[in-house]
């Protein structure tokens, strides 16, 4: 098989159309002001002229694309064990990986890649924060069988062809071990990420606000123009009928990303792997191996426990200045059975919670002090000293009080530290209720703390080093913490566990 590979080779004739888009996308975004403006002043332009400039914007992308894909190439160099990728049109570019450093390798298909009948492969390595080798147009063919031989390190060499094979013919009719339903994609679009989504539509509606306000003059609105029209929508219209609004298109921006992204969501166990494929426009298939899993994360809140549905997080080894949020892996939407079957093929076995560790009663005080009276004061100071007008927004302190007060102790009393013989489980958060799950073998190093002042009430705070990520727990019994950590570093010395 490496035969294959071992000459240079371009991607699929037919990728120059995903090179042409992806290029055409690439431009729109550095050049969509000037595209806004183009578009608002439509009438005004003569129509030849900007049909030319149409034409020859079209025409110098194309060109690129072309370009671009000539000059890309990539093969194996099996004399060094190294994947090589030539890229670039004036800047030369040369990727080389090291297949021992291979840490993931993603199959996935846009929606113009779909309506082409190609498919992307992503290689990602430990010591990068980002995909290091992306290949944008092959055969599904090829790309599964560079994909079995870039993993070549994770599979014997005698079992190769017959792994290959399966893979290509055998695990679209493998059964699988889970299958999220759309009612259960309906359930987890309508019971998570309210703050975010809220973030997003007001920042959203911000930024067209004052882009709009900067292209088009005309329509520039003084300060008090646009109090004025505030107060006037807010006395026409109810809050309750506003609030209701604001709710109903959270809900319904949260449905179509979840369903959009999720669609047909699998994980079929082939070997010994997990093969994980999902997505509507755009299709992603990637792979999890119980050796290289460092945290799973189960997430779910007050609603969603009620509905029986639950959200997991995988993160996989990784090493790095920074973690990618990206590379996470999350499975949405499943149930308690399908986590115990996900669980027992990552961990062989349920985690159980064993020895409980609270924080002290120091740690509620200090989140109380640093999230609502330095607030507090901070708004009074302002308003006494610097402008006296804001005392006329008072009322909204006792309500930041009651809601942040909530938050903060609500948090307080789910943070919490279970440690079990094999197992370490972080559980925090307000609403949302996670619980961060180590396998004890797995933890590279761990860091204790403990600040002068805390000696006599006997309370310090740890952090559990991973290949994935690292857990914090602040403020709890220094004499058990310091226990557990005892075993741990003796199973870090006497550990042969390949998280490579």
């Amino acid at each position: 098989m490496d035969q294959q590979f071992n000459l240079p080779q371009r991607q699929s004739p037919i990728g120059v159309l995903v090179m042409f888009f992806d290029t055409l996308q690439l431009w729109a975004r550095g050049l969509w002001p000037v595209l806004l403006i183009y578009i608002v002043k439509f009438k005004d332009l003569n129509s030849v002229y900007l049909f030319l400039g149409v034409a020859a914007f079209l025409l110098i992308v194309a060109l690129i694309a072309y370009l671009k894909y000539l000059t890309f190439t990539f093969y194996l160099d099996s004399d060094n064990d190294e994947f090589i990728i030539n890229e670039g049109v004036l800047n030369k570019k040369r990727t080389i990986i090291q297949l021992n450093r291979i840490q993931q390798v993603d199959i996935n298909q846009s929606l113009i890649q779909r309506i082409i009948g190609v498919y992307e492969l992503n290689v990602d390595t430990a010591g990068s924060a980002k995909k290091e080798g992306r290949i944008k147009a092959v055969s599904h063919a090829l790309a599964v069988a560079l994909k079995t031989r870039l993993l070549v390190n994770e599979i014997s060499k005698d079992q190769l062809p017959s792994h290959e094979e399966a893979l290509v013919n055998s695990v679209e009719d493998d059964k699988p071990l889970v299958k999220i339903s759309f009612l259960s994609l309906l359930k987890v679009g309508i019971t998570t990420n309210y703050v975010k989504t809220f973030g997003l539509v007001l920042a959203f509606l911000i930024t067209i606000f004052d882009n709009v306000k900067k292209i088009i003059p005309e329509y520039d609105l003084s300060d008090e123009d646009l109090e004025s029209y505030i107060d006037q929508g807010l006395a026409l219209k109810s809050i309750g009928f506003v609030f209701f609004v604001l709710i109903a298109l959270i809900l319904m921006i949260n449905l179509i990303r979840v369903i959009f992204k999720y669609f047909d969501y699998q994980v079929t166990k082939h070997n010994d792997s997990l093969v994980l494929s999902f997505g509507l426009l755009s299709t992603k298939s990637t792979i999890v191996k119980p050796e290289k899993v460092q945290i799973v994360t189960i997430s779910r809140n007050y609603f969603q426990k009620k509905m029986d549905t639950l959200e997991i997080k995988i993160k996989q080894a990784t090493s790095g200045d920074r973690q990618n949020n990206k590379s996470i892996i999350e499975i949405p939407g499943c149930d308690e059975n399908e986590k115990a079957a996900i669980f027992k093929f990552l961990f062989r076995n349920i985690p159980e919670k064993g020895i409980q560790l609270k924080p002290n009663y120091r740690k509620l005080v200090f989140s109380l002090f640093l999230f609502i009276v330095i607030p507090a004061l901070l708004f009074f100071a302002l308003a006494n000293y610097v402008d006296s007008s804001l005392l006329d927004y008072v009322f909204v302190v006792p309500i930041y009080v009651v809601f942040i007060g909530l938050i903060v102790f609500f948090g307080y009393l789910n943070n919490r530290l279970y440690i079990s013989d094999d197992f370490v489980i972080k559980q925090s958060g307000a609403w949302d209720i996670d619980n961060s799950i180590i396998d004890t073998a797995k933890i590279q190093g761990v860091t204790t703390s403990q600040l002068f002042w805390h000696k006599n009430a006997d309370i310090g705070s740890i952090i559990i080093h991973t290949a994935g990520g690292d857990l914090a727990f602040q403020l709890g019994n220094f004499t058990t913490i310091k226990h557990h950590v005892n075993e741990w570093l003796y199973k870090i010395e006497t550990s042969d566990s390949n998280w490579m």
